[in-house]
Parts: structure tokens; C-alpha cells; sequence
């Protein structure tokens, strides 16, 4: 098995070398990587239904989208993640078991005892520490999870605080656990960056023929292109999202306003905006700009430049409009 530590600590990177990896090599693989703070959501998942956008623009957290499916999670420095790619026969190749037991027994080397739930998750004590995740790649597959080891939790719950009411779709729902950090359960100090390497050398122990495999500059730059034509693309992150609807009130100093999207592709194909205060014939000038345009707030603002806005909905600026469709 070949072991690589991933010093990169881009989300839209380390996305990108998984897809690389499962798709280029025939050897076993076992991948450790930590991201700066990002939100990665299931390739079957609404973004915006899973992600809290507001705060996450304000505190600079990246939103990626990863090829396999699952629910949304958050990932920072002080969360490990892993992956195993390896080789199966058709209709066999997906084994969650298999590849979290050595994470069971990594654990258990340090005193902490964690459990397989019926999910794949792993549990310390009832509270959740991973979520999994895989995709197959004709013979190949990969299993991936998250390793909570000293995340800050109050911004995972924020990044991941959301409104189920407003969107309505049928794209893959995550499941909230209770969660907590490996390091709170360990009864002597460890950095996330030592316990990355208990896992490492766990897994070189264990598995025959391990060893460190260091990403070559073909491989790197294979990896780069990967990362730029689709990880890093609005498309690929938002623009992949399953068709949706959107409803949203917001109170506004003339009443209530109501506005409705149908999005399909990461495209506006439908707007409707209603309340008692506004001018019938102007907001249908509003609502024909917007219409056509990602549904992304640089997108929308540019196409309301120009239009005086507050003169057509009472007490309300492009940015409020703006605001009130996400």
C-alpha cells in the first residue's frame, strides 16, 4: 500500500488528488490530509440548503464539492482526513467495515475506544467523531472519512446552521449527529499534526508492503489541472446542485416581501417576487433581469446595477434583494 501525507492544506487540492489518485494508480492507496477551513459537500447534495452562506462569506470559509456521495461536513486544521483506494471485484468493492476497523484499532492504541455505527460513523461515548463516504471508479474504489481531532465545533455548527423551510428539492440530506474531538477523549497530549502520524504509522504497520509515496511533478501537476477546471469552478461547487425550489420571507420597513426561485443547473430559470407594497409593472422588470442568471450574489447584483430599486419594493436595496435570495 502506498501512504501519502498531503502537506497541501487546499480543500480544492486535496479533492482533486483523490479523484487523481483513484483514477490513475492500480496500487492500494492510503491518503492523510488536513484542510483549512471549508465546507465539502455530497456530490448529490443543494449546496445552499447545507451550508449557513451568510457566515460562511463572513468568515472567509471555502464551499467544495467532493465525487463521492454522503452528507456535508466541515472540515479545518484541526481535522484529519483519510482515504483508502483500492482495488475490488464488481458488486464487492464497497466495504465500509474494512477500512474503518484499522481507524478503530489506530484509536484504540491511544486509550479511546470508538464504535462503527450502523452508518459508518465512527462514535466515542455516542458522540459522532466521523463521517464516511465512497465512490467507485470501475474496479477501483475509495473510502473516505473525517477524523474530528481538535476542530473548532462552535464555527462547524455555525457554518453548518441552515433553514430547511426555504428550499425545497430532492438532493441528498445530511443527517446532524452530536459530535466531539478525539483529543478531548485521550488521556495524554497530542498535537493533531502527531496524531496524524500515529495514524500513518499505524496503517505502515499493518498493512504489507506500506510505504511513504510522495506525489511526483506529474502528479502534481495533473492534480493542479484537475483542481482548476472542475474543484475550484462555481459550477462544480454550487452550480451542480440538483433543481430547487426557493421560498423566502423577509420583513422589510413596507411589509412583508416574499420571494420564489426555480434554480436548475445553478441557473435562475423562475423568478417571483410578491408583497402589497411593491409596483406590479417595475418588479416584473426586476424579475426578468434576474431571470436566466446563476444563482450566485455577484451574478444577481450585477444584473440589478442600474435599476432603482427601493423606488419599485419599498424599503428595500439591492443588497436586501440580494440577501433575501439565499
Amino acid at each position: 500500500m502506498l501512504c501519502i501525507v498531503s502537506e497541501n492544506t487546499d480543500p480544492y487540492f486535496n479533492l482533486a488528488s483523490e479523484e487523481y489518485l483513484l483514477k490513475n494508480f492500480t496500487e492500494d492507496l492510503f491518503l492523510l490530509y488536513r484542510n483549512e477551513p471549508a465546507i465539502v459537500v455530497g456530490k448529490h447534495q443543494n449546496t445552499f440548503s447545507e451550508i449557513n452562506y451568510r457566515y460562511v462569506l463572513e468568515n472567509n470559509i471555502k464551499v467544495a464539492r467532493r465525487i463521492s456521495g454522503g452528507g456535508t461536513v466541515f472540515h479545518d486544521l484541526g481535522n484529519l482526513n483519510f482515504s483508502f483506494i483500492t482495488t475490488g471485484e464488481p458488486g464487492f468493492q464497497v466495504n465500509y467495515i474494512k477500512y474503518l476497523e484499522p481507524i478503530v484499532a489506530a484509536l484504540d492504541t491511544l486509550g479511546v475506544k470508538a464504535v462503527i455505527s450502523e452508518r459508518h460513523d465512527l462514535f466515542i461515548k455516542g458522540k459522532k467523531i466521523t463521517g464516511t463516504a465512497s465512490h467507485v471508479h470501475k474496479n477501483r474504489v475509495m473510502h473516505h472519512g473525517t477524523l474530528l481531532f481538535s476542530s473548532e465545533i462552535a464555527s462547524l455548527r455555525k457554518a453548518l446552521k441552515t433553514d430547511p423551510g426555504i428550499y425545497q428539492d430532492r438532493a441528498v440530506k445530511s443527517i446532524r449527529s452530536g459530535i466531539t474531538n478525539i483529543k478531548a477523549h485521550l488521556n495524554r497530549e497530542l498535537d493533531v499534526l502527531q496524531f496524524r502520524d500515529i495514524i500513518l504509522n499505524h496503517i505502515l504497520c499493518h498493512f504489507e508492503g506500506s510505504r511513504i509515496y510522495q506525489y511526483t511533478e506529474q502528479d502534481l501537476k495533473e492534480i493542479a489541472r484537475l483542481r482548476l477546471s472542475r474543484f475550484i469552478t462555481w459550477e462544480w461547487n454550487f452550480g451542480y446542485s440538483p433543481k430547487y425550489q426557493f421560498r423566502k420571507e423577509i420583513a422589510t420597513s413596507g411589509g412583508i416581501l416574499e420571494i420564489n426561485l426555480n434554480v436548475e443547473k445553478g441557473i435562475i430559470q423562475e423568478v417571483r417576487i410578491m408583497g402589497e407594497f411593491i409596483d406590479l409593472g417595475d418588479v416584473k422588470m426586476i424579475e426578468e433581469r434576474i431571470a436566466g442568471t446563476i444563482h450566485d450574489p455577484p451574478a444577481i447584483r450585477m444584473k440589478l446595477s442600474g435599476i432603482n430599486v427601493p423606488e419599485i419594493i419599498l424599503g428595500v436595496d439591492v443588497e436586501d434583494l440580494v440577501a433575501g435570495m439565499f
